[in-house]
């Protein structure tokens, strides 16, 4: 059997290129000393001064929202699986001038290559449903922290990846599993989210949904305590097609339709106790 692993590293390391040349990243704008990611600004109010902190940014991707943290004064470390990511994302923050250590590493395996110690651990949106298993990942951002440390994570809500994305009649419809499952679901996407009209050549994916309870329970059950757990109405890009959403700012988006029924990402925030 292909290792799940090998097969999103793939799709990842396709689209690297494409999503810092993509006008939704902006990465060009980095070159302006006071830019920050939307989804960094968006994290603001609940996250707080990061200054002097030393963090780690699990699933960092092109790493522009760990430059934006570096930018607000943490010493930055960024985690990813794809090497062809972790290219760009040094690229950004040469050009953004700030000095962010990337540590090329699947998310099981970060405590081994990035060490521990951190003041905080940070997740941004669309990381989770990479991981077969939500329950070893916050253990792994437990072994992470030191004591008195925290995690955030900005995440989306698994309601929201349940939904059936193929309607076209604005009906929200339960189709994918909102559970967290043995096996993964396998996706076949040509596109991205962030360069539409770019063609691919690897496009399978495989996913796994985790519950909101599912997510709470593996945080406790690895020792952390919960301080925090906010529902929003907005999501960092257009989730659902077919003229559904709408911007509501810069690069954070919501139904059109009545945003009330449906929570669209949650922040989680958890501190790892002092013994």
């Amino acid at each position: 059997m292909t290792d799940y692993r090998d097969v999103n590293r793939a799709a990842w390391d396709d689209r690297a290129a494409a999503h810092a040349a993509s006008p939704d990243y902006n990465v060009q704008r980095f070159a302006d000393p006071g830019h920050l990611s939307a989804v960094v600004r968006f994290d603001l109010p609940l996250l707080g001064d990061v200054s002097g902190l030393r963090g780690v940014h699990l699933q960092c991707h092109i790493g522009t929202d760990t430059v934006s943290l570096s930018r607000l004064g943490a010493t930055m470390t960024g985690v990813d699986f794809s090497a062809k990511s972790l290219e760009q994302a040094r690229r950004i923050a040469e050009l953004a001038g700030q000095d962010v250590r990337f540590v090329e590493s699947d998310v099981y395996e970060a405590v081994a290559a990035a060490g521990d110690g951190y003041d905080f651990v940070y997740t941004g949106v669309g990381a989770l449903c990479w991981l077969p298993d939500v329950r070893r990942w916050a253990q792994t951002v437990a072994a992470l922290l030191r004591p008195g440390g925290r995690l955030f994570i900005r995440e989306g809500h698994p309601v929201l990846w349940s939904l059936d994305y193929d309607r076209t009649d604005g009906v929200l419809a339960l189709e994918e599993p909102y559970f967290e499952t043995e096996k993964p679901q396998i996706y076949e996407d040509p596109g991205s989210y962030a360069a539409k009209d770019t063609v691919f050549t690897n496009n399978t994916t495989h996913e796994w949904n985790h519950g909101l309870g599912e997510v709470v329970t593996a945080v406790l059950e690895a020792g952390l305590t919960l301080t925090g757990l906010v529902e929003h109405k907005t999501v960092p890009w257009d989730a659902l097609p077919n003229g559904q959403m709408v911007e509501v700012q810069e690069n954070e988006w919501q139904l059109a339709d009545r945003p009330e029924r449906m929570p669209h990402t949650y922040t989680l925030q958890a501190v790892k106790p002092v013994v």
